[in-house]
Order: C-alpha cells, then sequence, then structure tokens
C-alpha cells in the first residue's frame, strides 16, 4: 500500500478493537447457572460467536432450546451483561499503541458496531477509550445496522473524512459487505471471533490482517 493509506480509521467493536468474549461468556454461564441449564459448548465454541450476539452465543451454548426459551434466556443474560460489560474486557495487543500512534498523526478514530449503545459507551468510559474516539455509531444509532451501509457514512461524517479516506476494520464478513456498501477500504481482523464456519478469504476485504502490528505498519508507512 502507499505510504500514509488513510486519513481516518473506524473499528467494529468487539472481537475487532476490544477482546469483549470473557465478560460475554461469564454472563452467559451466569444465566445458564440462574436457570439450571447444563451446557456442553466450551470457552472456545462460545468466543467464536462473539461477534454474532447474544442469541448466537446462546444457539450454542443451548442448541436444542426453541424460540421462545432462547429469547427468555437472552433477556437474563442481558441483564447480567450489563452488570458484567467490562470487567474482563481488553483492548487487543497491540491497539493501544497504535491509538496512540493514530492520535500523534492526526488520525480521526471512530467505532461502527451493532452492539447497542446502552452496552457500548459503558464499556467505553470503563476501558477509559471514549475520549479518544471521534465517532462512536452502535446498533440504534440509526435506522439499520451492518451490513447496511448508513452507520458507516453517518461514521464518515462526524469524522468529516470521505469514505474512500477511510479504512474500516472487522472480524465478520458484515463488516466487510458494510464497508463496500460505503466505499470505505476495508480490512479483515484475523485476531477476531472466526468461527470454522466463516471464510475470510472469501470475504473480498482489502487487507488480511493477522495482527494489530500489521496495521501499525499501515498507518505508519512501513509495508507496500
Amino acid at each position: 500500500m502507499r505510504s500514509n493509506p488513510v486519513s481516518a480509521l473506524l473499528f467494529d467493536l468487539d472481537g475487532t478493537l476490544v477482546d469483549t468474549a470473557p465478560d460475554l461468556i461469564a454472563a452467559v454461564h451466569a444465566t445458564l447457572a440462574q436457570s439450571g441449564i447444563e451446557s456442553a459448548a466450551d470457552y472456545t465454541a462460545l468466543r467464536a460467536q462473539a461477534s454474532n450476539g447474544s442469541l448466537a452465543m446462546l444457539r450454542a451454548a443451548v442448541p436444542n432450546s426453541d424460540k421462545p426459551q432462547l429469547e427468555s434466556l437472552r433477556q437474563l443474560m442481558l441483564q447480567h451483561y450489563q452488570l458484567m460489560n467490562g470487567m474482563q474486557a481488553t483492548l487487543f495487543d497491540g491497539l493501544a499503541e497504535l491509538l496512540s500512534v493514530a492520535k500523534t498523526r492526526g488520525i480521526a478514530v471512530g467505532v461502527v458496531t451493532n452492539k447497542p449503545a446502552i452496552f457500548t459507551k459503558p464499556l467505553l468510559v470503563r476501558l477509559g477509550l471514549l475520549d479518544q474516539l471521534q465517532s462512536v455509531i452502535s446498533a440504534d444509532t440509526t435506522r439499520f445496522r451492518k451490513p447496511h451501509p448508513a452507520p458507516m457514512l453517518l461514521a464518515a461524517q462526524q469524522l468529516q473524512t470521505f469514505p474512500d479516506n477511510i479504512l474500516y476494520v472487522g472480524d465478520a464478513e458484515r463488516d466487510i459487505i458494510a464497508a463496500k456498501a460505503a466505499n470505505m477500504p476495508s480490512a479483515a481482523a484475523l485476531w477476531g471471533y472466526i468461527n470454522n464456519n466463516d471464510s475470510p478469504k472469501l470475504w473480498h476485504a482489502d487487507i488480511m490482517l493477522q495482527h494489530p502490528t500489521h496495521l501499525m505498519a499501515i498507518l505508519t508507512g512501513e509495508t507496500e
């Protein structure tokens, strides 16, 4: 890639910028324990679904449950998660340094997530990230969520940057679809919550990132 290829960065939240799986999995376990349900799903199986939301995690934990039971469990899980949100979550390795470099270089940074605002902003506050972001778009900020481009385009407006100068980084196919629909360059975060059924190469992201240090190299113009 050319030197200084982007003037702004947007991140998906869960599984891309922040490792939220420990809190989400703890909320699943608390829900199952309160409901008297035993699950054969291990930590790895639940972690792989963390980007796909509470229902996907509960389907993995209780695969034979029907829709009413799943919805009941989901409501209980969200109650537990509201209390646990941010307690164990951390930035992925290397991203604190990357945010510091972005600030030094005047590169605006934001988040576009399908996580509801009731969870997004408390998490960012607890991690000390909110003041470092120039845009935060949650699932309920616009009428649509990813893969629709509306959240992406609103973020671009808030960053005061043309979409084609913003690199969007995400760990799910919907992230890449949303970026392309908004005319943003896209990067697949391969360190994220990618399960065995995913095929990141088929997402056709512009960049495949094995580790956040690869993104740092792109940001500083140290890679082709």
